[in-house]
């Protein structure tokens, strides 16, 4: 089954997350900074990366996304997101930030489900 990274600074994020993608048979390995996150992406090479907008600075996930890509990796990436509600602006991927779907938090289990086999089916 693919291996997915989840790097997100909210604990209760990742622990929901990895619970509902674990259900599903993923596995699962995560990071709580950009940092981390980094790193665990380049060691692990998961198959997707759900990422965070805001982790220790409001824009850690736009800049963490751009070095992954900027460095040749190319794994999709879903981004967590609760941007839009916060400051009433919308964006889709690609517009901003070199990711391949964003996502509204909270998410539902099912939403989240969707667009991982979404972005899976299309690696």
């Amino acid at each position: 089954m693919a291996l997915i990274a989840i790097i997100d600074d909210d604990l209760d994020i990742i622990e929901a997350s990895t619970l509902v993608l674990k259900s599903k048979g993923y596995e699962i390995v995560t990071a709580s900074n950009p940092e981390d996150g980094y790193k665990t992406v380049l060691e692990k090479h998961p198959d997707l990366i759900i990422l965070d907008v805001m982790m220790d600075e409001p824009d850690d996930g736009f800049f963490l996304a751009q070095k992954f890509r900027k460095n040749d990796i190319t794994t999709p990436i879903l981004m967590y997101t609760s941007v839009s509600k916060t400051i009433g602006f919308e964006y889709g991927a690609g517009d901003m930030v070199p990711v391949d779907d964003f996502v509204e938090k909270p998410i539902s289990p099912d939403e989240l489900i969707e667009k991982v086999e979404n972005l899976l089916k299309e690696k």
